[in-house]
């Protein structure tokens, strides 16, 4: 086992990859595009996470640079007394070990988790999808040289070229120490590493998040945060899915034909319930399963709940425990669903699309786990730890 790097050593690591990063963005670009030229599928979510551009490799870099600028989260001393008979306890933070990262498509996972997870020191294994295969080696090959430039094992960050039997295998039985597992993907990625893992597992990546337009909402504003959070990004997991619309909503037809005329503008597919069906642009749900459903698409379902209770039933029976928003004037009104509505975030008259590392201010974000152990939300560096006793005497024994 490599020995724990010191913290200039970590931070000079990550400052140096920052700058392959912006030296080597053509070649970058060439080896996703090979990725891209060869993605055969359909799933225009799974192309959007594939795709990288100057833009994304932008945020790795900054996430990089805001990581390497970051205090050290390991040695933080959280608890200290000293005992009666003159020994000193405290407990302090302390990295898990070795973390494996199994995801899809997401070349950037291979920079920002890898990054975070090393930051906190941490030995990373990354285990890629087949479609992202070019991107991710080039870049693991650059934290490969970043670590023998400061003269680190180039295990820290290694790459698992598996097929998915060999990761099952590997996940049942590891032929080395795994600390951690998370796996960062949809619902059938997710069940495959729960099922077959022999260590804990962070679940991250179901959204599935809904918004309550309560009686007393902006309606303007309501449909801004609507849009917003449905269209700017189909394939994140704070992307919106589900909206509810108070019974007694004033002008709630008037506001009904306008949403659904924006969202046609965005050519978001609109499915009703019985209460809202027949209205012109929409689809009748015909299957109660739609609302379990995280869609990754241009698709919206909405319905109508006849207060707030029936609406906070709702999201917590369908909802995938990732964020959840009320649009309302009423301060009180707000608290009560936040309070009561089971999501890792809960926002008041703002989007669903916040809920990111970066925005939450953590500086990035190895996962946003909708677990409620350890973590829950955005784990960023500083929740990327566990922790240890340090016990210090001289001579005591226990009687």
């Amino acid at each position: 086992m490599s020995l724990l790097l010191d913290i200039k050593q970590r931070n000079a690591v990550l400052s140096d990859m920052a700058q392959l990063l912006e030296q080597e963005r053509t070649a970058i670009l060439a080896a996703n595009k090979i990725d891209l030229d060869s993605y055969s599928g359909d799933d225009l979510a799974m192309r959007d996470r594939l795709k990288v551009d100057q833009e994304k490799i932008d945020g790795m870099i900054l996430s990089l640079q805001q990581l390497a600028a970051q205090e050290d989260p390991l040695g933080v001393e959280r608890f200290s007394f000293t005992h009666d008979n003159g020994m000193h306890v405290s407990n302090k933070t302390a990295p898990f070990g070795t973390i494996l990262i199994i995801y899809e498509s997401r070349p950037d996972v291979t920079i920002e988790a890898a990054g975070i997870a090393f930051k906190s020191g941490n030995k990373i294994l990354l285990k890629g999808g087949k479609e992202s295969l070019n991107s991710n080696l080039f870049l693991v090959d650059l934290w490969h040289k970043a670590l023998e430039a400061n003269g680190a094992e180039t295990d820290w960050v290694t790459y698992l070229q598996f097929n998915r039997t060999e990761t099952q295998a590997f996940l049942e039985k590891p032929n080395q120490k795994i600390d951690l597992i998370v796996p960062r993907g949809g619902e059938r990625l997710i069940a495959f590493v729960k099922a077959h893992a022999t260590c804990p597992v962070i679940v991250s990546g179901r959204g599935n998040n809904f918004v309550y337009i309560d009686h007393e909402a902006d309606l303007e504003m309501a449909i801004d945060i609507i849009i917003n959070a449905k269209t700017t990004k189909i394939s994140a997991c704070n992307a919106l899915d589900k909206v509810l619309v108070s019974s007694d909503l004033p002008r709630k037809q008037q506001f009904l034909q306008h949403l659904i005329q924006e969202l046609q503008k965005s050519k978001v597919e609109i499915l009703a319930d019985e209460a809202i069906s027949g209205m012109e642009g929409t689809k009748t749900i015909d299957d109660e399963q739609i609302w379990y459903e995280e869609f990754l698409d241009y698709k919206i379902a909405i319905g109508q709940s006849s207060d707030i209770e029936d609406a906070i039933s709702k999201i917590n029976t369908y909802g995938g425990g990732h964020s959840a928003a009320i649009i309302t004037a009423n301060d009180e009104t707000a608290e009560y669903f936040m309070n009561n509505v089971d999501t890792a975030a809960v926002y008041h008259n703002a989007s669903t699309r916040f809920t990111d590392g970066g925005q939450f201010g953590l500086g990035g974000e190895l996962a946003i786990s909708t677990d409620k152990l350890h973590q829950r939300g955005p784990i960023g560096l500083q929740h990327l730890v566990t922790n240890k006793w340090y016990v210090k005497g001289d001579g005591q024994t226990r009687r």
